[in-house]
């Protein structure tokens, strides 16, 4: 599995890329690759809130359907429109297709997510 380093991760296999105040938000690889070929992927709307783990989209494969749990607090700025037609662009590429782009509302949840080692760890348990 594709783990990248500089990039914060969640144990519902979420990636966080921070860029200042603000971040986009994915699935990772581990996550794609158990979930097989992407055919739907449902976005928010642009000013959505969403709390630390709330469902903020969902996604849907040939073997099952995911909710996608926002990481951290934050308000959502941009949703990549183009997963509407090609969904199947997760399973191309998690980490390059992100899923939405939100305003951190309490950067300091960041502390709380896993670094990419301790993700490593953490799928190494599951598999």
């Amino acid at each position: 599995m594709n783990v990248l380093k500089d990039l914060f991760y969640t144990e519902d296999h979420e990636w966080l890329k921070v860029e200042g105040d603000e971040a986009y938000v994915g699935i990772t690889d581990f996550a794609q690759d158990q979930l097989g070929d992407i055919v739907y992927v449902e976005l928010p709307e642009i000013d959505d809130e969403f709390e630390k783990e709330e469902a903020f989209s969902a996604v849907e494969s040939v073997k099952a359907a995911s909710d996608i749990y926002m990481p951290v607090d934050g308000v959502i700025l941009e949703v990549n429109d183009e997963l509407l037609d090609a969904p199947e662009l997760l399973n191309t590429d998690a980490y390059e297709n992100w899923i939405v782009k939100i305003k951190l509302t309490d950067p300091s949840q960041l502390e709380e997510l896993l670094t990419s080692g301790e993700y490593e760890e953490f799928i190494a348990e599951e598999v």
